[in-house]
């Protein structure tokens, strides 16, 4: 056997042994050790296969995977290959995912010389991805190298790993891998919880619970034991049973949202300014969960921290009483607003998408619009049903959302997979939508809200009137892209709506395999709806 099939063969095995379920493979020369290495796994039962042309699609894919349950590897070639991996790499660790990615480089003795696609991949990623360069079979004796434990305890740690293998000629086996580690096959990923001594909180002052994303269970726990307002965000896992608010990011700029005395914080909340405001009041004592990512600091003053939390029960529903009464009258008045409007807006197909999530289901959300929209349409989901919505929260980037969709429909079994992207981040990511004859193709419904441009800007300071002139050329950017055919140039089947009746219809009747709905809906009025619904709140 030679040096690089060997070293190529070690390195997968013990992430085999360790529980990767996965492998994600870019196609390359220098990688080529990895590549047969990973076919004859495949061959022996032990992992599964996914071979993409793009490396930052790859990345994604690779990201999907993990955060659902199946941990994955990711393997690119040498150069560039590389530098396309680092924006799946970034939001894995800020959002805590232990994502592997294997980079084939050549011998130390060619660095720093000109030897075709050959530059510096130690440390590409930056200090907040581990990096391990490896030579040969002696530098990966030590188990922390490439897994000390089983991958799916190292959730619970959150950081992704670049183990750079230094590959030199011969790069092709002389035989196959007989007897790859068939591995532990534990699936993994539960919400990002700290393992230490629980702190009890007392009932205290008029306290809420916030719920950012991957918060799970515990936040809803607690707030039911404290008769708290649970104000969860739809990637928090704990949008379920009776105290998460729908509007509440409305009300916290109301004097309902000033009366706040405490706030008892669980992972990331990304999504809303008024929350943002409300952590950074200087009269609001804040109590913080475990920080998923590598960044555990928070950017606003903590009072104290937790692990694990609990709260005596509570009876007294006084103050709950009021953010219920004031969000069913918020409710109400947010679905006949929307109701009037003449055509169909993205509140609508936010709201048609979360109805449509079945018990068990999927539902994978693009940043930007779309997960702010479905913030304020989502339902209470019961409790038990097991419903998954994700969405890259670590650093929020558009980059990546369809391949991390189809990793997500391929790595948990669901009753249903569904995304919501806005027409931008799909069009950033249509190259996740090219998967080869032979690939694993997932059932699940993309659903395109297509306004012609980044939207988003025209509820911020940049959208105000005054800069009317030159906002389209600098942030609105109409991109007039024929979504059908841009579909139909990858055979992936396309349904353009313009109706609520439609867009349900198209919900509602499935094809199977990967689709695109695409729900057509206005920009030019985006920013008058958006006060509009915020002026709601102030009628309470």
């Amino acid at each position: 056997m030679n040096d690089s099939t060997a070293l190529a063969r070690a390195v997968l095995g013990r992430l085999l042994e360790r529980g990767l379920r996965e492998i994600v493979l870019a196609p390359g020369s220098r990688n080529a050790p990895l590549a047969f290495a990973a076919y004859d796994a495949v061959a022996a039962g032990a992992v599964r296969l996914h071979t993409r042309i793009d490396e930052r699609s790859a990345g994604f894919l690779a990201l999907g995977l993990t955060k659902v349950g199946s941990p994955a590897a990711v393997i690119c070639t040498s150069g560039t290959a590389v530098a396309n991996l680092h924006p799946a790499m970034l939001e894995a660790a800020h959002a805590g995912v232990p994502l592997v990615a294997i980079t084939a480089d050549r011998p130390a003795r060619l660095r720093g010389t000109g030897s075709n696609q050959t530059t510096h991949q130690v440390g590409v990623f930056g200090p907040l991805v581990p990096a391990v360069d490896i030579s040969d079979l002696s530098g990966i004796v030590p188990d922390e190298t490439v897994a000390s434990e089983p991958l799916s305890r190292q959730f619970r740690q959150g950081l992704p790993r670049h183990l750079n293998l230094q590959l030199d000629e011969p790069l092709v086996p002389e035989d196959r891998w007989a007897d790859p580690p068939a591995g532990v096959g534990e699936r993994a990923r539960g919400p990002f919880m700290g393992d230490g001594p629980v702190t009890e909180i007392p009932l205290g002052p008029r306290t809420v619970v916030v719920a950012g994303d991957d918060s799970g269970p515990p936040a809803r726990v607690l707030a039911e034991r404290a008769q708290w307002p649970l104000l969860a965000e739809p990637s928090s896992g704990a949008r379920t049973g009776t105290h998460a608010l729908r509007s509440y990011r409305l009300l916290l700029d109301t004097d309902l949202g000033r009366d706040i005395e405490r706030v008892v914080l669980f992972g990331h909340p990304t999504l809303s300014r008024p929350v943002s405001r409300l952590l950074a009041r200087a009269d609001v004592e804040v109590w913080s969960g475990p920080v998923p990512g590598v960044w555990a600091a928070r950017p606003f003053d903590v009072a104290h921290t937790f692990d694990r939390a609990t709260v005596d029960e509570c009876e007294d529903t006084t103050w709950l009483d009021r953010w219920r009464e004031a969000d069913a009258e918020v409710g109400h008045a947010l679905d006949a607003l929307l109701m009037a409007e003449p055509g169909l807006t993205a509140y609508d197909v936010a709201g048609a998408v979360a109805r449509a999530l079945p018990p068990e289901g999927l539902l994978v959300v693009g940043a930007s619009n779309p997960i702010r929209d479905l913030d304020l349409m989502v339902p209470r989901y019961e409790v038990g049903g097991r419903r998954k919505v994700i969405s890259n929260r670590g650093l929020s980037g558009i980059d990546g959302v369809v391949s991390t969709a189809v990793g997500a429909a391929l790595g948990r079994p669901s009753s249903r997979s569904l995304a919501l992207v806005g027409d931008v981040t799909f069009l950033h990511d249509s190259n996740g939508l090219v998967l080869g004859p032979e690939e694993s193709r997932p059932d699940l419904t993309i659903v395109v809200v297509n306004d012609d441009g980044g939207s988003i800007f025209a509820t911020l300071e940049q959208g105000a009137q005054q800069y009317a002139d030159r906002y389209d050329r600098l942030f609105g950017t109409p991109h007039g892209v024929d979504l059908g055919e841009l579909c139909a140039a990858t055979s992936t089947p396309h349904l353009r709506v313009t109706s609520r009746p439609e867009l349900e219809q198209a919900l509602a009747t499935p094809n199977g395999g990967v689709e695109v709905v695409e729900a057509v809906v206005r920009r030019d009025d985006r920013r008058a709806l958006d006060a509009r619904i915020r002026a709601l709140a102030h009628r309470v």
